[in-house]
């Protein structure tokens, strides 16, 4: 997959960072647990997009990121062996460091694409939901089944399965606790395409490396205007966009764009 960050991967026991130019894959490496999220995962996941957002835009800089798992599974849920014995004060920590991952990848100035390569069930389906998009193997299942143990989502699964899907359907999926296979997840907008499992990193690495080519700094303005707007009103979000467009004319990319294209040639941005 090109060159390893091997800084980060020295840190973990579970997370795998890997680099190809300005695209970054973090890959949940537990396969013999199916890459069940315990507080050292989300621990390990926490840090690993930490350093890279720590990278400052240049040679190395992530302008794109793939999230998937090792395995037959992109995360099958949470560790269960470990949340059993929780207290109410532990799992809300618990609950915390997961809304706290989920934050860090959905602020992050640079898309973070989910490739769900096998089941993506409570928090795995959490952490997919807080990526900007999925792409998912046709072999793939998502779900949140938290009712089935007695508890609901805890890593933002109430909140953002509504706005992925709507609220009727996303009622439905948490109160009953059903699994829905990858067709029926594109059929209701939570996955953006299905792919072959053979197929699917490299897929999604394509499309990552296409994103990774355009205006850095314009990317990370749309993701910012599209998650803030999300939470105001129509007036107030329009604002907000005319503003982030403006700003974007005094950069060097937008320079450097309007005048390639004028040129008929490619451009190149360098974040500025």
């Amino acid at each position: 997959f090109g060159l390893l960050i091997r800084e980060l991967l020295s840190k973990f026991d579970h997370v795998v960072v890997e680099k190809n130019g300005h695209v970054a894959r973090v890959t949940i490496n537990r396969p013999d647990k199916l890459n069940a999220l315990n507080s050292k995962v989300v621990g390990e996941l926490i840090r690993a997009f930490h350093d890279l957002l720590m990278v400052k835009e240049g040679e190395d800089a992530t302008r794109c990121a793939i999230l998937t798992g090792a395995g037959k599974a992109f995360v099958a849920g949470a560790d269960i062996a470990e949340m059993a014995s929780l207290t109410s004060v532990d799992a809300k920590r618990l609950a915390e460091s997961g809304h706290r991952l989920g934050a860090i990848i959905e602020g992050a100035p640079f898309p973070v694409i989910a490739a769900v390569n096998g089941f993506a069930l409570g928090g795995g389906c959490e952490l997919a939901l807080a990526c900007d998009f999925i792409f998912a193997a046709d072999v793939a299942k998502f779900g949140q089944p938290e009712v089935n143990l007695g508890v609901i989502p805890g890593f933002g699964g109430t909140q953002r399965l509504p706005r992925r899907v709507g609220i009727a359907k996303a009622r439905e999926l948490i109160y009953t606790g059903d699994m829905l296979n990858a067709e029926q997840a594109l059929a209701i907008g939570l996955v953006n395409a299905v792919f072959p499992a053979a197929d699917l990193l490299a897929k999604v690495e394509e499309i990552a490396q296409r994103i990774a080519t355009k205006g850095p700094l314009a990317v990370a303005s749309a993701k910012r205007a599209m998650l803030l707007g999300t939470e105001v009103s129509l007036a107030a979000a329009n604002q907000l966009e005319t503003e982030a467009f403006a700003v974007l004319f005094g950069s060097e990319d937008q320079k450097s764009g309007m005048k390639a294209f004028m040129e008929k040639a490619k451009p190149t941005f360098a974040g500025k």
